[in-house]
């Protein structure tokens, strides 16, 4: 699979339950989509020193810091309590190493929304096409 970086892969989940207020009942737990874009990474957590097309490499240390698609839900994730929150791999390659943590790649599963992840997901969009990794 083609290796993450910080050039604009994608991450979708779905569903991603989050509180909705309707009045009167009160907050209503409703699914969205949650997407996370590569790019909203955290640059002090992409790799220092492994390029991939130009762009730093993602590791599962890397933190996505910002997820979209959940907004109408604002009381926060039935997981997380949160509206937006943070993107994290939760898999990675098992044979290939960035900054001794292991490489993300298309299709590895991403927790959205937050810590324990209110959405499970995955990469669905690659950052590049040009380096793989195995599994």
């Amino acid at each position: 699979m083609f290796l993450n970086s910080q050039m604009g892969a994608m991450n979708m989940a779905m569903p991603d339950v989050c509180k909705t207020p309707v009045p009167p009942a009160g907050p209503v737990p409703m699914p969205y989509p949650n997407s996370a874009q590569s790019t909203m990474a955290n640059p002090s957590t992409a790799s220092k020193k492994v390029m991939v097309a130009n762009a730093p490499a993602h590791s599962l240390k890397t933190v996505v810091t910002l997820s979209m698609g959940d907004n109408a839900g604002v009381a926060g994730g039935v997981m997380s309590s949160k509206m937006m929150g943070e993107c994290r791999h939760s898999k990675g390659s098992m044979k290939v190493m960035i900054e001794g943590q292991p490489a993300t790649r298309l299709t590895d599963m991403t927790m959205q929304n937050a810590m324990p992840g209110n959405g499970v997901g995955a990469t669905i969009k690659p950052a590049q096409t040009k380096v793989l990794a195995p599994s």
